[in-house]
């Protein structure tokens, strides 16, 4: 779905649903507790009091974020599990934990992500951007082809660890561009761009976000959007997809609630996060923050769960892919 068509419809649906009552008998009974799985500070945590603020008015309740952090994610989706099916509990889950995860060989998991998590809407899109460090010679994708054919698994590429969106993105394009690169993991995104910086490690494939700060000093020199779109904040900058027919990543996160929750209140919390996406300061925060709105229906989502587990599945097995 285009992005235009999309807030045209999220804003069709604020006009005029500022109450529960205008979505039919479905009520949120009190407080909401809204789960996040990641630490302070970072794009989920931005996105969930984004939301959990603009979504207020649409529920009639207070929404109070929560971070329980840890075990990507997971210790935080698991309680939104467990809870009461009442519409009072709901987090925020990754792209990674409903397509990666359950498809990464030796991953463990605490709760069948397709059984015991009720699919409500995707939110946003984080944009994918390949950077490079300073000391490479040279300044675009089709130049990075070249020198990684003629020089296979010399220019390396860092990731945040196995198996994360980094390596995931850094895997995909060594599969459509026929090329070898080395895969350096790291025990995070910092120590990773650090690296980098310095000089000790070559490209990255990674959320635009937590490449800003680099960018601007000078550190990071971007190169290509791996996402279906430019972010305005660099619109010049081409596409992967424009040397690299149909690559793509979107490293996207998504509103959920508990087990069995019922069709009313998916529907009522669907709606909400509608209205609240579509609010001018909320894509404005968006767009500051390097996140593309992607919202649609309940239906939607369970789409892009199915066909980018199926595409990541494929790129982890050729990669010889294990968890940690």
């Amino acid at each position: 779905m285009k992005r235009r068509t999309v807030l045209a419809s999220a804003a069709a649906t604020a006009v005029g649903l500022t109450t529960t009552a205008s979505w039919g008998q479905a009520k949120i009974a009190g407080d909401v507790r809204f789960l996040c799985g990641f630490p302070p500070g970072g794009t989920a945590d931005l996105l969930c009091r984004i939301l959990a603020e603009a979504v207020k008015p649409e529920v009639g309740q207070n929404v109070i974020v929560e971070t329980k952090s840890g075990a990507s994610g997971f210790i935080a989706n698991e309680t939104v599990a467990n809870a009461p099916p009442d519409g009072r509990t709901i987090g925020l889950a990754a792209m990674a934990a409903m397509c990666v995860a359950p498809v990464m060989p030796g991953q463990k998991l605490p709760i069948n992500v397709d059984t015991d998590l009720t699919p409500i809407a995707a939110i946003v899109g984080v944009y994918n951007i390949l950077v490079f460090g300073k000391h490479v010679p040279f300044r675009t994708v089709p130049e990075l082809i070249e020198q990684a054919k003629k020089n296979p698994g010399k220019i390396s590429y860092a990731s945040a660890g196995n198996g994360t969106s980094q390596h995931l993105a850094g895997e995909l394009f060594k599969k459509m561009a026929g090329v070898n690169l080395l895969h350096v993991p790291y025990r995070g995104g910092a120590p990773a761009i650090q690296d980098i910086v310095a000089g000790n490690c070559d490209i990255m494939f990674g959320n635009m976000p937590e490449f800003l700060g680099q960018i601007g000093g000078g550190g990071l020199i971007p190169i290509a959007f791996g996402s279906p779109r430019q972010s305005p904040m660099f619109a010049n900058l081409p596409l992967i997809s424009q040397f690299v027919p149909g690559y793509s990543v979107v490293n996207w996160f998504a509103v959920f609630g508990p087990r069995a929750l019922p069709a009313d209140l998916t529907e009522l919390w669907n709606k909400a996060l509608r209205a609240a996406v579509a609010k001018a300061d909320v894509q404005k925060r968006f767009l500051d923050n390097g996140m593309d709105t992607i919202i649609g229906s309940s239906a939607d989502l369970k789409a892009t769960i199915a066909a980018d587990r199926k595409k990541w599945a494929e790129v982890i097995q050729e990669a010889g892919m294990r968890a940690d």
